[in-house]
């Protein structure tokens, strides 16, 4: 048996049909890209010793000069909440409430993600992941540049009014948390699950409040340059330490390279420098 074919004419017009329809089909699709990964900032934190201190725990004269400070002292006040667990913080989230003196209330939150061998483009993309990314623009990415240690973090700060309350005075632990609860962004809300982060908030209270002056100033590419003296209850929960943090911000890495460098280098030389991190949420965490 014999089997012929035969080619058929399209009809007119239909040979542009079929062409436009089989380019359709076989054209990839164009990938859905994502955000960028955000640009952040960075803040070198170098931790002095009691040596920088004068008799009235405020940075000694020398302290001041060799680092630009020149301002007097402010007073800040504030509480990170947690629960008693600290499950927020296990979560590598922070929420802080602040007053300065004759201002709002600060209520800020924080995600926090390692740098691991100096390697910022690796946290930026684990946080991009993570669903923060440049575009984003509730949230400010910081690199917090230690003696030893780098942190990326991404922050949103709302306010509430500080009427009722003079000078750097905080509400009761229950009123600062119902503020915090009801400002509470939607990351945090739902973070890991719906209304995981809500829940958590809501089952925590302050530690704290502690308060800390700051001195301001400028030095070398960084024109916000400051020591916060922050005195904190004794390790065993009697006495007071005093935690000295010298502080620099810039938007460049490389300036921020040199300050940290430089920074490091005069307080070693001038017998200041604190040889490691002190990480003044978690201090007041575990200590209040």
């Amino acid at each position: 048996m014999t089997f012929t074919f035969r080619a058929t004419r399209p009809a007119a017009g239909g040979t542009a049909l079929a062409l436009a329809v089989a380019v359709a089909l076989l054209a990839p699709t164009s990938p859905a890209y994502a955000a960028a990964n955000a640009v952040p900032t960075y803040e070198v934190k170098i931790n002095l010793t009691a040596a920088a201190l004068d008799s009235a725990h405020a940075p000694s004269a020398a302290v001041k000069s060799a680092f630009g400070i020149t301002g007097s002292a402010k007073a800040r006040s504030y509480s990170y909440y947690d629960t008693d667990g600290l499950a927020l913080d296990a979560a590598g989230w922070s929420v802080r409430l602040r007053h300065k003196s004759g201002s709002s209330f600060e209520e800020t939150y924080k995600k926090r993600f390692p740098v691991t061998g100096g390697d910022i483009d690796a946290a930026l993309t684990a946080a991009n992941a993570a669903g923060f990314d440049s575009g984003d623009t509730n949230y400010e990415a910081e690199i917090d540049w230690g003696y030893a240690k780098q942190t990326l973090s991404f922050s949103t700060e709302k306010s509430h009014s500080a009427s009722g309350y003079s000078g750097t005075a905080m509400p009761t632990s229950t009123t600062g948390r119902t503020w915090l609860v009801n400002d509470i962004p939607g990351k945090l809300e739902d973070w890991g699950s719906a209304d995981w982060g809500k829940n958590t908030l809501q089952a925590s209270r302050a530690h704290g409040p502690v308060t800390a002056k700051v001195y301001g100033g400028a030095w070398g590419p960084s024109d916000d340059a400051s020591i916060e003296v922050l005195p904190v209850v004794g390790a065993g929960g009697t006495g007071t330490e005093y935690v000295v943090e010298l502080s620099f911000k810039t938007d460049s890495y490389a300036d921020a390279a040199e300050l940290h460098e430089d920074a490091i280098a005069l307080a070693e030389t001038n017998g200041w420098l604190h040889h490691g991190d002190i990480l003044k949420t978690q201090l007041i965490l575990d200590r209040y």
